[in-house]
């Protein structure tokens, strides 16, 4: 029995060359790093404003997410109204600015959700303490 888990001799790789001389493999990498280089240079990536902002608003909502488990009685109406608020408005912004910015609209559109989510629960919670409120009298 083969030690460290070899159970079968490795595939010998495919010397079959593309149309240009290359192997698949350097295909697959030369379209890797195309894909790097467009991202890196993109009007929207990573050497902009337009990338970190949505990227950093990205732990607002994971916070808002994390609230989840908190008690309904807790949260704060104001505070999840501007939530739910300022992700619908600036979900809509994202679409039309230039360059089109999808990683504001993605962590946007889930920041609302999240607050409105936050919101349901909170009215949940108040209307089934006024009804108990009301079934104690």
């Amino acid at each position: 029995r083969p030690r460290f888990g070899h159970t079968r001799p490795a595939r010998r790789r495919s010397s079959r060359r593309g149309s240009l001389g290359h192997t698949a493999r350097q295909d697959d990498m030369a379209g890797l790093m195309q894909s790097a280089a467009a991202f890196w240079n993109h009007p929207a990536g990573p050497k902009t404003i337009f990338f970190w902002a949505p990227t950093m608003k990205w732990g607002i909502t994971a916070a808002n997410i994390k609230d989840f488990s908190r008690p309904p009685e807790l949260l704060s109406v104001p505070q999840q109204a501007a939530v739910a608020t300022t992700g619908l408005i600036w979900m809509k912004y994202s679409l039309d600015i230039t360059p089109k910015n999808y990683n504001l609209m993605s962590v946007n559109a889930v920041m609302a959700a999240t607050g409105l989510y936050q919101l349901y629960r909170k009215m949940k919670h108040d209307q089934e303490v006024a009804a108990s409120a009301k079934a104690a009298k």
